[in-house]
């Protein structure tokens, strides 16, 4: 009886290489190259992940039944990043992360795009754009702040507008036309 019993707290957990991931079961390699199949994978609420076959997984099997096991951690070390004592990050096998650093720095890198799908993105900040700035939408200033201490507003190397351009509600677009002060002095239009 208790040689049984010993030989079930044996088998109740097992570190191994996995040799298939899905998104519900787990196929892994562990002890002397032993195969255990249909192993549930459960993930924690909020965060997704599939990681690659090889990974270590880390296996428990109740009452140390080899016919039913969870696989209660998949990891890689193969990927790990490295973190200061109290730094969070989610990342992926190609250096895409998130990463919550000391200090009070969130560093997003991204290989080909960062993608918002939101109606509304706001920074309750200041905004440094380093590269070029493309709005396909409509830009509108609010606060009377515009250019260096609050001058006037600086373009460098001129500015290429397309359509209705207004300023102080006044249309100086192509359609804008000067009336003369004269009367029966004909109107032209902006050259």
């Amino acid at each position: 009886m208790i040689d049984q019993v010993w030989a079930r707290l044996q088998l109740l957990f097992a570190q191994g290489k996995s040799l298939l991931i899905g998104q519900d079961l787990v196929q892994a390699r562990v002890l002397d190259e032993e195969t255990v199949g249909n192993i549930a994978r459960v993930e924690p609420y909020g965060f997704s992940y599939r990681p690659h076959p090889g990974s270590e997984t880390y296996l428990l099997f109740p009452s140390g039944d080899r016919s039913y096991g969870v696989a209660l951690i998949i990891g890689d070390r193969r990927y790990q990043m490295e973190l200061v004592a109290g730094e969070v990050a989610i990342h992926d096998d190609e250096g895409n992360h998130v990463h919550l650093q000391r200090g009070g720095v969130i560093e997003v890198k991204a290989a080909a795009k960062v993608i918002a799908d939101t109606p509304l993105v706001e920074a309750t900040g200041d905004m440094l754009v380093r590269g070029n700035l493309t709005v396909q939408g409509m830009t509108t200033s609010v606060g009377g702040y515009y250019g260096q201490a609050g001058g006037a507003a600086m373009m460098y190397g001129g500015a290429r507008v397309t359509g209705v351009f207004t300023v102080n509600g006044k249309d100086v677009s192509d359609s804008h036309t000067h009336t003369s002060t004269q009367p029966g002095t004909p109107t032209y239009g902006v050259n």
